[in-house]
């Protein structure tokens, strides 16, 4: 069993944030109907295609465990074909473009009309109160507007946009959540419930540590590289490794509070624990007054090594310390296989491809990956279930309808 076996959900989402959402769902046991324009699907099956007639990559990763059928919502016949499916549904997922769900009939008033008791989940670039509510945002944009831009880079520099789609991802994040918490609330009240997720406000949830440097000082927090954003802090930052590649490197921080004794570990493993006495590195402000030495000193220990072995020796003495992996690294990781953090599917058009798995562990449950479908692939299925005969199906397909 898995916890949410016998949920059935309509996936109406396109491009990252919703998608990510509805297959966080989909791994934890839900049924995900993804209903998509017919022809060429959702837009992010063919936006960055690398090549023609085949599902881009992009969406491969984000609509693992789901079903797709077809119904295009700008018809009546298409939308009526919705609406019957949204009454055998417990969950209703969007993410369009603010009063397009209202143009194609799917928004929160009219769908609950169809299951008195749904739980409606809707991800915008901008909450509706907000004064940008109208704005078109991706990703990007929301990281500008909630602050993880303003606080990414090096000081001297312009702010830079970190390299993660924070904003999608969280968003995502952020519905599952919501669904998951609405749908007990549904089952206790016996109510329809609306969840608004914003990328804005997910990324400035994500940007709270950065509320402490402002507090203490009544100014914005400031970008600090490599170091750490919440104060000077030294040794912290990433220390080149043999064979000197583009990602050998290792990140190394020692936490700046006055008794930790990271500090002279890290001394000890360097083969310098003299620089534990010596009174510029005595306290964390003063290592970090004088961290152009000490970073030498750490560099001169980190490029004898490669950062796998320079982290296991840190590691082994109690040091913080990460080495850099690329995604290629992280995909040939044996030990992420095992636990299917990183796992292979099948896919009828790609072949073989190998995606990041379900990332949290729940005692007795066990997530089997399969591959995101093909558009329209579970039309049979699923509108046949609902009694539409071949020759039905036939003639909506032949009319742009599914």
């Amino acid at each position: 069993m898995r916890p949410l076996d016998g949920i059935r959900v309509l996936d109406l989402t396109q491009f990252l944030a919703g998608p990510v959402a509805t297959q966080y769902l989909a791994w934890m046991g839900a049924e995900v109907i993804k209903v998509e324009p017919p022809g060429q699907g959702e837009q992010g099956r063919w936006v960055s295609r690398d090549q023609p007639d085949v599902d881009a990559y992009g969406f491969l990763l984000v609509n693992l465990n789901k079903k797709s059928v077809t119904a295009n919502l700008k018809t009546p016949e298409g939308r009526a074909l919705v609406y019957r499916l949204v009454a055998t549904c417990d969950v209703v997922v969007e993410n369009f473009r603010r009063g397009t769900a209202q143009a194609l009939g799917v928004d929160y008033e009219t769908v609950r009309r169809y299951k008195p008791d749904i739980v409606y989940a809707e991800i915008k670039g901008f909450d509706e109160s907000d004064p940008w509510a109208e704005v078109p945002a991706f990703d990007s944009v929301a990281q500008a507007m909630g602050g993880a831009i303003s606080v990414t880079g090096e000081p001297d520099q312009p702010p830079m946009r970190p390299g993660v789609a924070i904003a999608d991802i969280g968003a995502g994040h952020n519905c599952a959540l919501g669904i998951l918490a609405a749908l007990r609330l549904r089952d206790r009240t016996g109510q329809s419930q609306r969840v608004r997720v914003a990328l804005r406000d997910t990324v400035i949830d994500f940007v709270r540590p950065s509320w402490a440097p402002q507090l203490a000082t009544g100014r914005p927090a400031q970008r600090s590289g490599n170091h750490h954003g919440l104060g000077p802090a030294a040794p912290a930052g990433m220390y080149p490794c043999k064979p000197f590649g583009p990602n050998d490197y290792i990140y190394i921080w020692v936490s700046r509070a006055p008794q930790s004794s990271q500090w002279a570990k890290l001394a000890a493993c360097i083969g310098r624990p003299d620089l534990v006495e010596d009174p510029r590195f005595a306290t964390p402000e003063s290592r970090y007054a004088h961290r152009e030495e000490l970073d030498a000193a750490i560099s001169a220990w980190t490029r004898q090594h490669t950062k796998v072995d320079a982290m296991r020796i840190l590691g082994a003495a109690g040091v913080p310390a990460g080495a850099v992996f690329d995604t290629l690294e992280i995909s040939h990781d044996a030990a992420l296989r095992r636990r299917g953090m990183i796992a292979e599917v099948e896919h009828p058009q790609r072949g073989r491809y190998t995606v990041p798995g379900f990332p949290i562990q729940i005692d007795g449950v066990r997530v089997e990956l399969t591959p995101s479908p093909l558009v329209g692939e579970h039309n049979q299925a699923v509108w046949g279930k609902m009694g539409l005969e071949t020759g039905e199906l036939r003639r909506l397909a032949a009319q742009g309808i599914i």
